[in-house]
């Protein structure tokens, strides 16, 4: 998505909020090189319209305090990463797409300890299992509840917990008899934000067979 609002209001947008970790390195850079950087990058184009906010390359380097070589490469890897994209008619021009808009407003907290990350997989759990028996509106239950990503590192502080969730069609000894059901993605959009609220470390994904997330993962909850 492109960045773009109206000349006459220097508000940007606004969007999801983004979570940078200290003690992590982005692009070859710690979480508030990174934010502060592309802040900097931002103001160039903040209160201009679409067709005009976009930047060149020469300013990302001066923003990110980096030479030509290493500046050609970062703007590569954010070309790559969907945080710029390049303006076809104009070679070393970019415009900024929502992702890199986060990132210059992102909050920075310190990393998640694997003991904690273990408790938010116990609520999240727990919360499957009570939306299954209490969301009868819900056309939606949970079949089941998987971790994957840096919770199956060695790591002792991650970045993010990254938990798969697996849907079915709601029983129907489960469902309500006497109040209209939610759509299918009302019922997904209740479960996403339920679980996002655990959390803001919490980075979960909705699917419909197990079998499609990366490995490995662990199984932390599946339906009786």
């Amino acid at each position: 998505m492109l960045l773009s609002w109206r000349s006459d209001d220097r508000r940007p947008p606004r969007m999801k909020p983004r979570t940078l970790i200290t003690r992590h390195t982005y692009f070859g850079m710690d979480a508030e090189r990174l934010r502060a950087a592309s802040s900097r990058v931002l103001s160039r184009v903040v209160g201009l319209p679409p067709e005009r906010a976009r930047v060149r390359a020469e300013h990302l380097r001066q923003d990110f305090h980096v030479n030509t070589v290493d500046g050609r490469a970062l703007v590569d890897e954010f070309v790559a990463e969907g945080l710029l994209q390049p303006r076809a008619e104009r070679d070393g021009d970019y415009f900024l797409t929502e992702r890199f808009v986060e990132i210059a407003a992102a909050r920075i907290v310190e990393p998640l300890p694997r003991a904690r990350a273990k408790y938010l997989i116990e609520q999240a759990a727990a919360l499957a299992a009570r939306i299954n028996a209490e969301w009868t509106r819900n056309p939606l239950e949970i079949d089941s509840v998987a971790a994957f990503g840096s919770y199956m590192s060695l790591d002792d502080l991650l970045g993010e917990l990254d938990l798969g969730v697996v849907v079915r069609s709601r029983s129907p000894s489960r469902r309500t008899r006497w109040k209209p059901m939610t759509t299918r993605p009302e019922g997904a959009a209740e479960i996403r934000a339920a679980f996002r609220d655990l959390s803001s470390f919490i980075h979960m994904q909705i699917m419909k067979d197990m079998r499609l997330l990366p490995r490995p993962f662990a199984v932390v909850y599946q339906e009786p």
